[in-house]
């Protein structure tokens, strides 16, 4: 492996959260690595998921290409499987950034679930901290609650950071009006590329301070053939991935790509080292269709309550978010 790339990486450069805590610039994701949630979209599509490698031996390489924030979460279903790759590691905790998240059953069962969650994650992990845990879905009327409770861990020393994952405007602001939320959420992980591209809503939280992190900022390999970005890409000499997540670190938003295969995890990492022009960024911007706008807002609805005992109901739904 070229030690120079794994140097780079290492060293890529940190976003100082709104808690005056560093956040790494890149991430290493970990959903439907070595396991597929029996809820996620592919398997309730009636698709056919293959899992090619366990957790440990992709978070491994990750490790040892020199990734050091792992995105992890109760419903990837592996955090012990990713516990095992950071324990045979070798790479000190103080060197590391673990973040989870607690899914919507846990979120449902109220504060005692979501503290037994946060230890049992702890404990796959092997650590005793998390540098960052957020409330994965904003479940109607329970969001608020389990929110409370993890601020109360952080006050024990077992979050350093709160955060948020799939949040609208309109639930951010029924949080922060929520009686005993007094720690403000550092980041919110939502889906961002340019194919998903909901200015607004990402305006309102870097203007409230919050860190945007991008899941599917390579939408799934989907869009690696589309003319715009194969043309960038060949201009630059890069590959597609590498023009999605320069776009995304551009942006300034908290990237994290996701692949099984080590050479890839290393190609999709080297985004530092070229820029892409204003026109290129204008371009790329304009990839979001009123289409998508209507995919992500079906999505929202379908997911709130995903896993629940409301799922399938719009039950609590917040039914007119901001969307774009």
């Amino acid at each position: 492996m070229d030690e120079e790339a794994k140097k780079t990486l290492i060293n890529f450069p940190k976003i100082k959260l709104n808690d005056g805590t560093m956040h790494p610039s890149i991430g290493f994701g970990t959903y439907k690595v070595g396991f597929i949630p029996a809820s996620a979209s592919a398997t309730t599509a009636g698709g056919s998921v293959k899992v090619e490698r366990t957790a440990k031996e992709c978070v491994s390489d990750a490790l040892a290409v020199g990734y050091r924030f792992l995105d992890c979460a109760e419903f990837y279903g592996n955090e012990s499987e990713v516990g095992l790759a950071i324990a045979g590691s070798g790479v000190d905790r103080s060197d590391m950034y673990l973040a989870s998240k607690v899914w919507t059953t846990t979120i449902e069962g109220g504060p005692e679930a979501v503290r037994a969650q946060v230890e049992k994650t702890l404990s796959d992990l092997g650590t005793d901290y998390l540098d960052l845990c957020c409330i994965h879905w904003p479940v109607p009327g329970k969001h608020v609650e389990a929110y409370k409770e993890l601020q109360n861990l952080r006050m024990e020393g077992k979050i350093v950071s709160l955060g948020l994952s799939n949040y609208a405007v309109e639930d951010y602001l029924e949080l922060m009006d929520g009686s005993g939320v007094t720690v403000a959420p550092s980041v919110n992980q939502i889906e961002i590329n340019p194919f998903l591209y909901r200015k607004n809503t990402l305006d309102f939280f870097t203007g409230k301070g919050v860190a945007l992190q991008s899941y599917r900022s390579l939408r799934d390999g989907k869009a690696f053939g589309h003319p715009l970005l194969v043309e960038i890409a060949d201009r630059l000499g890069k590959s597609t991935a590498q023009v999605l997540g320069r776009w995304c670190v551009q942006k300034g938003f908290i990237y994290i790509p996701k692949s099984v295969k080590k050479e890839r995890m290393l190609e999709n990492a080297a985004v530092f080292d070229f820029e892409l022009s204003a026109d290129d960024m204008e371009r790329m911007d304009a990839l979001t269709t009123p289409e998508a706008i209507e995919t992500f807002k079906g999505l929202y609805r379908k997911c709130v309550n995903r896993d629940t005992t409301k799922d399938g109901t719009l039950e609590g739904v917040k039914m007119d978010i901001t969307n774009d």
